[in-house]
């Protein structure tokens, strides 16, 4: 189950993608999800896409990984897809079946929706792997300083992100264990109906919420223990600094941005 789940993972590198400045790449991603929210047709997407493609490429991520990245989200892909395509509506019917109608408009707003969502994932997919989570906690945290002006707590937000990214794949590694502890005692996760199978879950999830609990514990007499206090007075041992690679990336990006709210002038 582990190797299937790709968010929270982080994969070392020294790609031009991986040596760029957390903060650059957090605003990246940022100017990407606008991108996402700016395409107005479905044929659109190919902009966003090819973007998504260069820049797993650039960072050296196989297709692979990011689908790994969108398979956890099947089911909810499916039922935004079909939710869309026959209770949308529209004027142009190409199959009726009752109350069900599957219309031209409706197929366009299911496609489009599904392929926001899974750009959506892509994207942020993408941030995860090439960046490790002390530099995104300090890349977050460095982003949001200003706010300290108004007693905002930009450190603990940055630190409650980074521990519940960390966690992602030990949760799942947990979760396995588990799973197949309780497999080898008899325990069935995938036969009967859907009631049946809710029922099964019930011996996976309570030994795995104890476990939760008691690393939160773990962690928390840890970080006492090392006289943790919050960011006041703290240092670090890398100092984020811009060059001349971040521009370029986000020169490039904002380029994509302005070519993609452009399309929307576009008659279809």
């Amino acid at each position: 189950m582990l190797k299937n789940i790709t968010l929270g993972q982080f994969i070392p590198g020294k790609t031009p993608i991986h040596l760029l400045d957390p903060r650059m790449k957090i605003i990246l991603t940022t100017a990407y999800i606008a991108m996402i929210f700016c395409v107005g047709s479905p044929l659109w997407y190919i902009i966003p896409v090819c973007y998504v493609a260069l820049t797993a490429r650039m960072a050296g991520l196989s297709t692979r990984q990011l689908l790994q990245a969108v398979k956890p989200l099947r089911f909810l892909l499916i039922l935004t897809f079909l939710l869309n395509l026959l209770f949308s509506g529209g004027s142009t019917i190409w199959l009726e079946w009752g109350f069900l109608q599957i219309t031209r408009e409706g197929t366009l707003m299911a496609i489009h929706f599904s392929m926001r969502l899974i750009s959506l994932v892509l994207g942020t997919c993408i941030l995860t792997l090439t960046t490790s989570p002390v530099a995104l906690s300090d890349g977050i945290e460095m982003l949001l300083k200003p706010l300290k002006v108004i007693r905002f707590p930009a450190h603990e937000l940055a630190m409650m992100i980074t521990i519940a990214l960390r966690f992602i794949p030990t949760l799942m590694e947990e979760t396995d264990k588990i799973m197949k502890a309780q497999m080898a005692r008899g325990a069935d996760f995938e036969s009967g109906n859907l009631l049946r199978r809710a029922k099964s879950m019930i011996p996976l999830l309570v030994p795995l919420f104890i476990s939760a609990i008691r690393r939160a514990g773990d962690l928390a007499v840890a970080m006492e223990a090392r006289c943790y206090h919050g960011g006041e007075g703290r240092t670090r041992l890398r100092v984020l600094c811009y060059t001349r690679h971040d521009l370029y990336a986000l020169f490039m990006t904002v380029a994509t941005l302005l070519c993609t709210i452009l399309t929307r002038l576009l008659p279809l």
